[in-house]
């Protein structure tokens, strides 16, 4: 995964992510189409439907927003590309911004096809994502940043946008 800017630059631009949200998408794509054929008996009409639409566009918007404040709004590319660790911003609520857009708008437009049968493909797409980041940026990161990636890491969730909580003493 050679995409650095320059020669000091120990993280790679896009690291795995787009191949990550590509897996991430087809499992999507895979449940859509199951939902309408051996898994359409899943699917909800009523005021069920009208539930699985209001959260489609809640999670899409969010998305979008989570994606759009992790990639365009934070500088992020100046931090990878002058060896920092961004922590603050939207990176204080999730350490992994722009694949929890991603999946998040994904997750939205699965819920679009208001079909029951698809919803365990959201904790599969949570387990994809949680063991390919752990084996891949994660370790590249505690390599690069050590103690100061550590406290980050126990402050901070992967995917999931919001605080850890602290056990105070």
């Amino acid at each position: 995964m050679k995409n650095y800017m320059n020669k000091d630059q120990k993280m790679p631009l896009y690291g795995i992510g787009p191949f990550l949200i590509l897996a991430v998408a087809l499992l999507s794509l895979l449940g859509i189409l199951l939902s309408f054929t051996v898994l359409s008996g899943g699917t909800v009409n009523g005021t069920g439907k009208l539930l699985f639409y209001f959260a489609a566009f809640f999670l899409i918007i969010s998305g979008f927003l989570i994606w759009f404040f992790g990639a365009v709004h934070s500088d992020v590319d100046t931090y990878i590309k002058e060896n920092r660790l961004k922590t603050d911003g939207i990176y204080a609520w999730t350490r992994n911004p722009m694949y929890t857009g991603w999946w998040f708008v994904l997750i939205g437009i699965l819920l679009l096809f208001h079909n029951l049968w698809t919803l365990p493909l959201i904790p599969l797409q949570w387990a994809l994502l949680t063991v390919v980041l752990k084996r891949t940026e994660e370790q590249w990161l505690r390599e690069l940043f050590g103690e100061e990636y550590e406290r980050y890491c126990k402050r901070v969730n992967r995917l999931l946008p919001c605080k850890k909580q602290t056990a105070s003493m």
